[in-house]
């Protein structure tokens, strides 16, 4: 999720931090994750994964992933 922020932010990994992570896992009721994008339709199945917090530029990012780290949700 590092890589991922710094790649959407267009700077270097090193400039993105782990401000606070949630360790239980979150099960979000659909695949948006619990940060859907207006006008989108997401399949409706329970997605498991974590809630992340960074902080990259002196912003804040909350950030949903799966349990496999393969899938990376940028809340608004």
């Amino acid at each position: 999720m590092v890589d991922a922020l710094a790649e959407r932010l267009g700077i270097p990994r090193e400039e993105v931090g782990v401000v606070s992570y949630d360790p239980e896992p979150q099960n979000w009721p659909d695949a948006s994750m619990g940060c859907p994008e207006p006008g989108r339709v997401y399949e409706q199945s329970v997605t498991s994964g974590y809630r992340v917090f960074l902080r990259a530029r002196g912003q804040f990012y909350e950030v949903h992933m799966d349990q496999t780290g393969t899938r990376v949700v940028f809340c608004r």
